[in-house]
């Protein structure tokens, strides 16, 4: 019987063997249609090809030179009957028949199917951008007007490059992961470091190379993760300064790189990456899935549209512009269709297993749930990343709407183990600061670590490290600008200020803007964005900062600036000696939080919190504005903290509710941070509009 079954398993691996020989006989010669886009076959020293297409009849793969982009050197006509397998087009080309080409794109005409013209945006002439391109080139003549128009933009469209075999050295490279000390900090990456005060190399000034150089700086400050917004490449002759409308998934954006040599982005990126993670530091992608720089109807035509538009984009019945738009850019991805859960997967896995990405913020993220006809339904995207072996360690992030209305912050988002941005955590809490009645309840329970979003009951189990707490984003006025303009001001951005939000729930403290600024409504303002730092760094759940927000940077009441690339958004470095004690109390309130564990938890407070009044019970009636809150350290052998907050516009007298003595470590109606300041009497008499906090000595 033993003689019998080795026989039998060596019969079925010649089978095997042979099926597998058998296969890439067939693939040598017609391309494999797995991966798409394009990947070397070392054994073969050739490159397969392969692009989705449902709706397509005919597909040119088109091959050119450096610097030689007006003619093709090679051309194929991928044959259906041999190139194409289901929807998928494909070729194999070996490297000696590519006569010197290193980037490539395509030509696609159609459709075959019967569905209206105007779903397709079909143009045998044009010439398109694969969709999983690992980088992308602009020829010398690239024009937007060119893609715009119908018939040919040879010389003029974005190309992708053929080679993306390059040895990296990783220097055993790993994942960095935080927990309780996890700080974010959201940041641009040109924006960054643009500014020539910035203090780095000129010829690194806005790039990835020049996040390296202030690596010290981001120790100092002591976050724990950078929040990249879009590092996928974009159209570069659209202002588009934030990079919302991206033109690939997969290469990164070539205005963000110093090296300028092919393969020059990826190298830069994958470095900036390594040297992130020797200092300790996450690194987190915002990726946009919910849309493209393609637009609408009007818009130009790329790589999805003239590709496959049907399939790419949600579409309605409408000839003038059937696309619809819960994105508020013009188009919204078909996220529903396999097809483009596949490009989203295949994206996500590149970054995190080529690139070494730690997480993802999702703009827009509540888009997944959208249906082929725009309606609300479950999405499998969501299952098949928590299902992904590549994904089950990394930091997914939502926004938890979309621009058409749909809002699913807390245990209405699908994705249930999500981080998710905390939008009612930002507003309350602005609200309360800025004294507004009725808020104070809400603030607790924001300071908590809002349960009421994210239940932790036996059946729903949820976090309060899933509440991404912030006050201020890319998104919005700056912190500085949310204590000093009541109204935006974004005429700079040719709307004639009819962009961005209307309601910030901002307060300019009796001054608007920073014209001759009286001393005390700007000790006013300091002191304002002092206390929204310290609930910031109490609150259960994870906070995330706005870079420049911790020496006060200005945008100068432009609260929408996604088009301003110029200093009203590259971070201006002078205003860190200028806000030098703004900056001093930030770093001292983030090492404060990383020091206490007991605030930032896995769980919610429980029992371990008590709240209080000024000197009693707490009763939330609508005027209340002030109260406290004791929180226990003995789980984690650590002190006890008691916090008073009162932002009343009038001072008022506080009562220990918990015996003890205790030593005053924080106090915003000081400028100074203040860890060393004393022992505390047992009444305290709090300014106004002030935050103090308190560790028990015994």
């Amino acid at each position: 019987m033993q003689l019998i079954a080795t026989h039998s398993l060596l019969l079925r691996n010649a089978l095997i063997t042979i099926f597998v020989s058998v296969m890439n006989l067939w693939y040598s010669k017609e391309g494999a249609p797995h991966p798409l886009g394009v990947s070397f076959i070392p054994d073969e020293e050739a490159y397969n090809f392969a692009l989705y297409s449902k709706n397509a009849s005919a597909i040119d793969l088109l091959l050119y030179r450096e610097n030689e982009y007006d003619e093709p050197v090679v051309t194929i006509h991928l044959d259906p009957l041999k190139n194409k397998s289901q929807r998928i087009w494909h070729c194999r080309v070996k490297k000696s028949e590519l006569q010197g080409a290193a980037f490539y794109g395509y030509r696609v005409d159609g459709p075959l199917g019967p569905e209206p013209g105007y779903l397709h945006q079909f143009d045998p002439e044009k010439i398109l951008l694969d969709p999983y391109a690992k980088e992308v080139i602009f020829p010398p003549a690239f024009s937007r007007e060119a893609a715009e128009e119908s018939g040919s933009n040879a010389g003029k469209a974005p190309l992708g490059m053929i080679s993306t075999e390059e040895y990296f050295d990783w220097q055993d490279d790993k994942p960095v992961r935080h927990a309780h000390d996890l700080i974010i900090y959201e940041m641009h990456v040109k924006g960054f470091t643009k500014n020539p005060n910035s203090g780095v190399s000129k010829e690194k000034q806005g790039t990835f190379a020049g996040i390296i150089e202030k690596i010290p700086y981001l120790k100092e400050l002591g976050i724990t993760a950078v929040e990249l917004m879009p590092v996928h490449q974009f159209d570069p002759t659209e202002k588009n300064y934030w990079g919302y409308m991206p033109l690939n998934f997969f290469a990164p954006n070539h205005a963000y790189t110093s090296d300028t040599t092919t393969g020059g982005a990826i190298r830069e990126f994958k470095t900036m990456v390594r040297e992130l993670h020797k200092a300790g530091l996450e690194v987190i992608l915002d990726v946009v899935f919910n849309h493209t720089s393609e637009g609408d109807i009007a818009g130009p035509v790329y790589s999805f549209k003239g590709i496959d538009n049907a399939t790419y984009y949600l579409m309605q019945d409408h000839a003038e512009n059937p696309y619809l738009n819960y994105s508020g850019t013009g188009n919204t991805l078909r996220t529903d269709h396999p097809a483009v859960q596949q490009l989203i997967m295949d994206s996500l896995r590149y970054w995190v297993k080529e690139m070494h990405v730690d997480g993802f913020r999702f703009d827009l993220a509540s888009v997944f749930s959208r249906k082929t006809d725009g309606t609300i339904g479950s999405s499998p995207i969501f299952d098949q990343i928590a299902a992904e072996p590549y994904l089950s360690n990394v930091r997914l992030i939502a926004e938890p709407w979309d621009a058409g209305g749909l809002y699913q912050l807390g245990r209405a988002f699908p994705g249930i183990s999500w981080y998710q941005w905390n939008g009612g955590f930002r507003d309350d809490i602005r609200r309360f600061v800025r004294s507004e009645a009725g808020f104070a309840a809400k603030a607790v329970q924001r300071i908590y670590g809002s349960d009421d979003l994210f239940p932790d009951d036996p059946f729903n189990a949820y976090h309060p490290y899933q509440s991404i707490n912030y006050l201020t984003s890319h998104d919005g006025f700056t912190l500085y600008d949310q204590v000093s303009y009541n109204r935006k001001h974004n005429f700079a951005n040719g709307q004639n200020n009819q962009d961005g939000h209307e309601y910030n729930y901002s307060w300019n403290c009796g001054w608007e803007g920073d014209g001759n600024v009286p001393c005390d409504v700007l000790r006013l303002r300091k002191r304002q964005t002092r206390n929204f730092f310290t609930l910031l760094m109490l609150s259960n759940g994870t906070p995330m900062v706005l870079s420049g927000d911790e020496f006060l940077n200005t945008q100068r009441g432009n609260n929408n600036p996604y088009n301003q690339d110029n200093e009203t958004t590259w971070i201006d470095w002078h205003r860190r000696e200028e806000m030098s004690l703004h900056f001093d109390f930030v770093k001292t309130l983030i090492a404060f939080r990383k020091r206490h564990t007991a605030i930032a938890r896995s769980r919610f407070w429980r029992e371990d919190v008590k709240w209080y009044g000024c000197s009693g019970n707490i009763s939330f009636d609508h005027e209340l504005r002030c109260f406290a809150w004791f929180l226990s350290g003995k789980k984690f052998n650590e002190t006890d903290l008691y916090v008073m907050v009162n932002m009343n516009w009038e001072s008022q007298k506080f009562k220990f509710m918990e015996q003890g003595s205790w030593k005053r470590v924080i106090d915003t109606s000081i400028e100074a941070a203040t860890e060393s300041a004393g022992m505390a009497e047992d009444l305290i008499i709090l300014d106004a509009r002030s935050v103090a906090v308190f560790e028990k000595t015994n």
